[in-house]
């Protein structure tokens, strides 16, 4: 399937066709180049896109993360949608979902978000009946906990940021809704910081991942069934290859437990390719056999603040246009008064109003979850240059650290 694949991208898609220049007809997966983020989107844009393999007629369009003046859009056709649904659907047994299950449904939808409408497709094909309540992430609260409670909703499905602020509205409110028995969360890391605050509100419940997925790399991986860390997942092979790269050398890791960047290669897209994508996560293999990993973060391609992907070029961007060339830009991570909050520390000096603003306007989903009380504002630390952490072994810049001890929480 490999080789069929990249024979159709090379002759379709004039950006595979460039990139491939020089292979032969035949090659194994890892002799080909990994994709680069910035060439990827560069070429995958709304008009006059060279990455596709044809024009789009029957499917489904999806924006990810991105600025207002580059977004980042995902497309597929119908079969590829349908399939994708059906596939990451057969993990939910393993997530905890059973027969006659009432799930709320707790995804943002409209503006091109995928999430409501990817978890409203995948339990209309889920291999167990069960009963959904599309309430969607911007439902008032009131009305929220008055819907779980009038239809007894058994599952819930939601970002844990959101996850948290409805278990504490559940909490001032109705003390606790016991019959919720299983909580599944995606599109942002869950830690322990947020485990008590879900206990009081939901006491008979299970925190479960519902599977590994992100907008622009496809469907991943399903959750394993009994493995009590929610971050350990199951490739979705052989249509997904899944794929762990020394974070120094690039080549593939087989040894369990050795951190590496996550690369995928989803055989069933065809019309927006995606062959040796790095996904923008870290994770080590627990059985390469079985082909089960446990997530451990992100990686450098992209910054997870909540559950807004926040891309370290865009936003090297938006501080040159801010406050014009720095010497030296490292993204961190943190967690504050049990939040995300996205850290700018930056060589040399200025002012980090303008880049707040310049932020906000860039990425408004940013600024609408600050504004919700979900993440932290922006901070900007200026600092020396060599007060940005470097790797000791190479003396590189490390372009993202991840301060939140996700080690201790979970990821899906």
């Amino acid at each position: 399937m490999l080789s069929e694949l990249v024979a159709f991208a090379r002759e379709n898609s004039p950006f595979y066709r460039d990139l491939y220049a020089g292979l032969p007809a035949k090659v194994a997966l890892t002799d080909l180049p990994l994709i680069d983020h910035a060439a990827f989107w560069a070429a995958n844009t709304v008009h006059d896109n060279t990455l596709r393999t044809g024009p789009h007629t029957d499917g489904i369009v999806f924006k990810t993360g991105g600025t207002t003046s580059a977004p980042r859009i995902s497309v597929y056709t119908r079969p590829e949608w349908r399939e994708m649904a059906t596939t990451f659907a057969s993990g939910l047994p393993a997530a905890g979902v059973r027969a006659g299950d009432r799930v709320a449904n707790l995804f943002y939808a409209g503006e091109l978000y995928s999430s409501f409408v990817f978890t409203l497709n995948l339990f209309q094909v889920a291999p167990v009946d069960t009963v959904q309540l599309p309430i969607a992430g911007g439902a008032d609260p009131e009305f929220v906990v008055r819907a779980l409670t009038e239809f007894s909703a058994t599952v819930l499905a939601a970002p844990p940021t959101s996850l948290c602020q409805l278990a504490q509205h559940v909490r001032d409110t109705v003390g606790s809704l016991p019959d919720v028995r299983v909580v599944l969360f995606s599109g942002e890391a869950f830690y322990g910081d947020q485990r008590a605050l879900l206990a009081s509100a939901f006491p008979n419940s299970s925190v479960r991942s519902i599977g590994y997925a992100s907008v622009d790399g496809g469907i991943l991986a399903a959750p394993v069934d009994g493995e009590p860390d929610s971050r350990v997942h199951q490739a979705f092979a052989p249509s997904r290859l899944l794929e762990i790269l020394d974070l120094e050398t690039g080549e593939p890791v087989t040894t369990p437990g050795q951190a590496g960047r996550v690369v995928v290669t989803d055989l069933v897209r065809r019309l927006q390719p995606v062959i040796r994508y790095p996904v923008g996560d870290l994770a080590e293999w627990v059985d390469p056999a079985a082909g089960t990993f446990r997530l451990l973060g992100r990686s450098d391609e992209g910054a997870r603040v909540g559950p807004v992907t926040l891309y370290l070029d865009d936003l090297r961007s938006i501080v040159e246009q801010a406050v014009g060339p720095v010497s030296g830009m490292q993204v961190v991570l943190r967690r504050q008064d049990a939040k995300d909050q996205l850290v700018l520390r930056l060589a040399g000096s200025g002012c980090g109003d303008s880049i707040a603003t310049r932020l906000s306007q860039a990425r408004p989903m940013f600024a609408d979850h600050v504004r919700r009380g979900l993440i932290q504002p922006l901070a900007v630390e200026w600092v020396r240059t060599t007060d940005l952490r470097t790797n000791p072994r190479t003396g590189k810049l490390v372009r993202l650290l991840d301060e939140r001890g996700v080690n201790d929480g979970i990821v899906g």
